[in-house]
């Protein structure tokens, strides 16, 4: 006799629960309520992972090269290298709608950085945005959209480090939208590096 087949996905458990880590932090993360997200038992989260834990170990590894992916999706998207790291941008910003919601998200992040069984994955992440960053400016540099002196690696980089901190620095003051904030420095940034 076959197994029955499952009425609903890994990858649709994955995104109830993100659904409901973008409203709760960490203490308010249950498998009750990513049941209820996913129309779902919480004992079908439980029989599918084992525990809340386990399902966000295993979302945070099948998802940790997904920043690499969505940089190279934005490449073939916009036919300039440098409106499709602004499109990255808009993505990060959107993490930080509002200061709760980037509150909850380095609420997770703390787990990442913290957790040795999360930060391998967290870190698998850090390296697939900065390639991705680097292959968009390698690619604006071959389009003639950046001097073509440009310490690519470096400034892959410094793009990385500017979007996180600039997100935070947004949080403090909250003037205008987050994903303004951050286009205003990653502009400042480039200013130096475009082509005339």
């Amino acid at each position: 006799m076959s197994p029955r087949p499952r009425k609903v996905t890994d990858e649709e458990l994955f995104t109830a629960t993100y659904a409901v880590m973008n409203r709760v932090g960490p203490r308010g993360l249950t498998l009750a309520a990513i049941a209820a997200e996913a129309g779902v038992t919480a004992a079908v989260l439980v029989q599918r992972f084992g525990s809340r834990r386990d399902l966000l170990l295993a979302l945070s590894r099948k998802h940790a090269d997904a920043s690499g992916a969505i940089i190279d999706d934005l490449a073939k998207q916009h036919p300039s290298p440098l409106a499709a790291l602004r499109a990255y941008v808009a993505c990060m910003a959107g993490m930080a709608a509002t200061p709760a919601a980037l509150a909850r998200n380095l609420a997770y992040l703390q787990i990442d950085l913290t957790d040795p069984e999360f930060r391998p994955h967290v870190m698998r992440q850090a390296q697939a945005t900065r390639r991705g960053l680097r292959r968009l400016v390698e690619a604006a540099r071959a389009a003639g959209e950046l001097d073509p002196r440009v310490a690519s690696a470096q400034l892959a980089r410094t793009i990385e480090a500017v979007i996180s901190g600039s997100l935070l620095t947004w949080a403090f003051y909250q003037k205008g939208s987050a994903e303004r904030w951050v286009r205003t420095d990653l502009d400042a940034v480039l200013a130096p590096y475009l082509s005339r």
